[in-house]
């Protein structure tokens, strides 16, 4: 009987348990089937179709392929939402993209006084110890800062060019921001003054290497101009500045709607400068061209706090009162008019009182018209070969009785003016002075109203029309480093660099020659260029190379003495080495003996495979290509 009970109990607790572990399951069937389609339904209704959802236990995996990463984060979100995020496993993948994109290669530069410093992100191909070479080389003492990272992704096109080319400016540019990306190079610097500043422009353009994108702001001190003049002219022939000066850039934004407004059509150079008599400046010169445009033409002046307004002849005097009235009561304090109607003058029996002179592309010029007396004419020949050279100049004046006052000194202003320019003329009569030509100053228009302004006075009828010609400015037409390398072959190319035997003395026959070359080089200003002196093969090697040193800072040292800006300049002496010619033969040695000019050129950064490359092009061989030669001239 004991022994049927125990196993009467025993029965009982399995069978409790079968029944407990048959539950269990079923309810874990049942939850999973649930948490199953709930997290399906909920992915379906966030568009997410390509997960697979399994139930394990209470443990949710998702699985497939994710389109992207941002897909995969999505699927994983929605699913904690629905179940305990801590029950859900990602054993989803996501799909490999055809290619890495590479990031944003990208350097800003800043150089001051206190230093250079570098920050950004640059392929690791680029020759990091050369970089950095070349910029401890600019800084000159001054502490370099570092805080380039790098990154293994292939090098984007036009890096490499933008970056030597960012690096070439740095050295012309002490105080400026560079900002450097592949094709692309932003350059913002300040200058010491206008003249550099159209310079430092007119180089980086030219220099600026094909398929790199260069936006260039450069600016200068502004300058102090006294006195401080606009003026403005409405004509039959249209509207126009002779010169405009503002103090900022919403007074020249002022001026140059007023004048718009007048007719004024084309592009305006209005000088921002310091020495404006009046904040409120701006006002009175828009102003007073508004009231020339209602007069219906004229010319205004104003200079300093005086306004000059002459209208046109034959302007009715009622409309002349009106409006000179109207702008006497609304000019700001300070500013005083003195406003004039013309009256036409009566008619000469001797024919027209003129006096021309006529300025010519060759520098020639003529001089004639009417003369008050000897004295005058005398002093007005004198002058103008002060200005333009003693042979330059052919009279061809008449000396007459009855010229209006005043008229000696119109004639020699008017010299004066026609002197800032490459070629033209100016035409003295009774009532006007015009001076019209060309020139390569693009302030030339402006300085010569002034010079008018300050010999004639503010109500002087005068009228100038000159224009800008980019061929004539001695900045623009600055030969390229390669052409002065090429004059430099020109000059050599019939006539040696002789030293005496043995020696590094220039010889007598040689200095014409060093001339010509120190005035080539004159004209390209300052450019990175290597002296190269070599010998024939006779005697020691050591011995040539130091001679063949020594004749190439001699020429240096030459062109020194000649005022040639040589900072760019290096000296090397390579012996015997490169030889052009045979040495087994007289004539081959002599043209060994030689001296080169060739520019020198930034070292190329060699091409380092990166990693990432190195996995895509396994199978492939490597190519380099072919450095780019030295520009050179042999002077033989």
């Amino acid at each position: 009987m004991r022994l049927s009970a125990l196993f009467l109990r025993i029965a009982v607790f399995v069978a409790a348990a079968l029944i407990t572990w048959g539950a269990a399951r079923v309810s874990v069937t049942v939850l999973e089937q649930r948490s199953t389609v709930a997290v399906q339904e909920a992915l379906l209704d966030e568009g997410q179709e390509w997960p697979t959802v399994i139930a394990d236990g209470l443990q949710i995996i998702l699985e497939g392929e994710a389109p992207s990463e941002a897909a995969r984060f999505r699927a994983m979100t929605i699913s904690g939402r629905i179940v305990d995020a801590s029950r859900v496993i990602d054993n989803m993948h996501v799909t490999d993209p055809e290619g890495l994109a590479p990031p944003s290669f990208a350097i800003e530069i800043l150089r001051n006084d206190s230093g250079v410093s570098l920050i950004g992100l640059i392929p690791a191909a680029t020759d990091r110890a050369a970089l950095s070479a070349r910029i401890t080389r600019i800084a000159d003492g001054q502490p370099v800062t570092d805080l380039l990272e790098s990154a293994d992704y292939p090098m984007p096109e036009n890096w490499r060019p933008a970056l030597n080319y960012a690096v070439d400016a740095l050295a012309q540019l002490p105080r400026s921001k560079i900002s450097v990306a592949a094709g692309r190079v932003e350059i913002t610097a300040i200058s010491d003054s206008a003249d550099q500043k159209r310079l430092l422009e007119a180089r980086l353009s030219r220099e600026r290497p094909e398929g790199v994108r260069l936006a260039l702001q450069i600016t200068a001190p502004r300058p102090v101009i006294s006195p401080y003049i606009t003026r403005f002219t409405l004509d039959p022939n249209g509207a126009r500045f002779a010169s405009c000066t503002a103090d900022t850039e919403e007074a020249r934004d002022k001026i140059i709607a007023a004048a718009t407004a007048a007719g004024l059509e084309g592009r305006v150079n209005c000088t921002l400068a310091l020495g404006v008599p009046s904040a409120t400046w701006s006002d009175a010169v828009s102003l007073s061209i508004a009231a020339v445009a209602e007069l219906g033409g004229g010319t205004v002046t104003i200079s300093d706090a005086d306004i000059a307004l002459v209208a046109l002849e034959g302007t009715e005097q009622s409309l002349f009162d009106s409006v000179v009235g109207a702008l006497d009561n609304n000019l700001p304090d300070l500013f005083a008019l003195d406003a004039t109607l013309p009256v036409a003058p009566e008619a000469s029996e001797q024919g027209p009182t003129e006096f021309v002179a006529t300025l010519s592309p060759e520098g020639l010029v003529q001089l004639r018209g009417k003369i008050s007396d000897d004295l005058m004419n005398q002093t007005v020949e004198n002058y103008a070969q002060a200005r333009f050279g003693r042979n330059a100049v052919r009279m061809g004046t008449l000396v007459t009785d009855g010229l209006p006052r005043g008229w000696a000194l119109r004639v020699l202003a008017g010299i004066e003016g026609l002197s800032y320019l490459s070629n033209g003329s100016v035409v003295v009569s009774q009532d006007n002075l015009t001076l019209r030509g060309n020139t390569g100053d693009p302030d030339a228009s402006a300085e010569v109203s002034r010079l008018l302004i300050e010999k004639l006075g503010e109500a002087a009828q005068f009228s100038v029309d000159v224009t800008y010609v980019e061929a004539l400015d001695p900045i623009a037409a600055l030969p390229t480093p390669e052409e002065c390398i090429a004059q430099i072959g020109i000059v050599t190319a019939e006539r040696k660099i002789l030293f005496d035997p043995g020696s590094d003395s220039l010889t007598a026959d040689t200095q014409p020659v060093i001339d010509d070359i120190a005035e080539v080089l004159r004209a390209c200003l300052d450019i990175p260029m290597e002296i190269a002196g070599y010998t024939d093969s006779q005697g020691r090697e050591e011995m040539n190379l130091a001679l063949s040193k020594n004749r190439a800072e001699a020429v240096l040292s030459a062109l020194r003495a000649r005022r040639v800006p040589t900072g760019g300049f290096v000296a090397n002496g390579y012996g015997e080495a490169d030889p052009i010619a045979d040495n087994e033969t007289e004539e081959g040695r002599e043209a060994n003996r030689r001296i080169e000019f060739r520019l020198l050129q930034p070292e190329p950064t060699p091409e380092v495979q990166t990693a990432l490359e190195a996995a895509e092009d396994a199978p492939a061989e490597e190519t380099s290509e072919d450095a780019p030669q030295d520009a050179e001239s042999t002077a033989e």
